[in-house]
């Protein structure tokens, strides 16, 4: 009769196991969890901080600032083009007060308009592959520098 009853035991014990099994957790539970595609691109391109820069890059050998944005984006799942001009006609503008993490930030250099891009990373923050010679590197958009030259603020749809 205990032999009996243990096997019950455990076989109720299974079968409440079991039946917890079956049900998926609701959605909503699901999406309070989840990153948005510019969240984790955002997440990766810091990751590639000391990276050297590397003209037309677009791999952790070496970035150019439009391969950083690319490479992070691919890593987050979305395919975007190589290229401060293509990157500008894909996305839309966003006023800087809105700017959210993955957003690109562009910038003026050497005279010419759109010829820099970053990913924005939060806190006036942004990652970069600045120039020949230097590494990837994150700057504040509060420098005298990149404040001078910032353009604006734009994201994907």
């Amino acid at each position: 009769m205990q032999s009996f009853a243990i096997r019950l035991g455990a076989l109720t014990c299974a079968a409440l196991m079991f039946s917890g099994c079956v049900a998926a957790p609701p959605a909503r539970h699901l999406d309070a969890y989840s990153f948005s595609v510019a969240d984790k691109a955002a997440e990766t391109g810091p990751t590639m901080v000391g990276r050297p820069y590397k003209s037309k890059g677009d791999s952790p050998s070496g970035f150019d600032c439009s391969g950083l944005v690319r490479y992070s984006y691919l890593a987050a799942g979305k395919d975007v083009p190589h290229g401060t001009d293509a990157l500008r006609q894909r996305t839309r503008p966003v006023l800087v007060h809105n700017m959210r993490k993955g957003d690109l930030l562009f910038f003026n250099e050497l005279g010419k308009k759109y010829s820099h891009v970053g990913i924005y990373v939060g806190d006036d923050c942004f990652v970069h592959a600045p120039s020949t010679g230097g590494r990837v590197r994150t700057d504040s958009l509060q420098d005298p520098y990149w404040k001078k030259h910032f353009l604006g603020a734009r994201r994907f749809d």
